[in-house]
């Protein structure tokens, strides 16, 4: 299967951060799967890519034309040994081919852009657009604050229990690809998932 890495690109973050998402990268192909991701060379998108790429793993990059001639700087180099570099006339573009070339996703830590693929897909999710396995992969508990803001969202109203099972937080890679290899979709009811009343 393709799997979709969503990631920091940032590359000031902790070293622990890259380690451990290089080590996913290496993880993805040994259990042959392919690695969908945003193309970048740094922070922990370059991660996943190299883990991959140092067992000859099939990487799928996905990038805006715009990264490269508007010279985005250090943090917006693109992997130069993607199996296949695929460019985008847009964000918007990027994000639907990342998510229909790919048959899981894995949310490493990251800033604004990886929230904003999370919810993407969260949302897309819960609207039945498509039923496949997300994973937060919650490294250090960095997502733990998000978490949080999620459970007061069901709390206060705002979002029902049942639409925080669409998704699935682990602590280690581990974890997450036995969620992701042993996933079996389920029917998902929108009415169930959000609050809004049958009819």
């Amino acid at each position: 299967m393709n799997i979709c890495v969503f990631g920091a690109s940032s590359s000031i973050i902790h070293s622990s951060y890259i380690e451990q998402i290089e080590e996913l990268g290496r993880e993805i192909v040994k259990r042959g799967h392919g690695l969908v991701y945003g193309a970048g060379a740094s922070g922990l998108m370059g991660a996943a890519a190299r883990g991959a790429y140092e067992l000859g793993g099939h990487i799928i990059g996905v990038v805006p034309d715009f990264f490269e001639a508007e010279d985005m700087g250090v943090d917006g180099r693109i992997f130069q040994n993607c199996t296949e570099l695929i460019k985008t006339d847009s964000m918007r573009e990027r994000k639907r081919i990342m998510e229909d070339m790919s048959d899981a996703f894995i949310i490493a830590p990251g800033g604004i852009g990886t929230f904003e693929e999370f919810f993407e897909v969260f949302t897309l999710k819960q609207l039945e657009r498509h039923n496949k396995a997300i994973v937060i992969l919650n490294i250090n508990g960095y997502y733990n604050p998000m978490l949080e803001l999620l459970a007061a969202s069901v709390e206060q109203g705002f979002l029902r229990k049942a639409c925080l099972q669409l998704i699935k937080t682990c602590d280690n890679m581990y974890d997450a690809f036995d969620y992701i290899e042993n996933y079996v979709p389920q029917e998902i009811d929108v009415f169930e998932v959000k609050n809004i009343e049958k009819g």
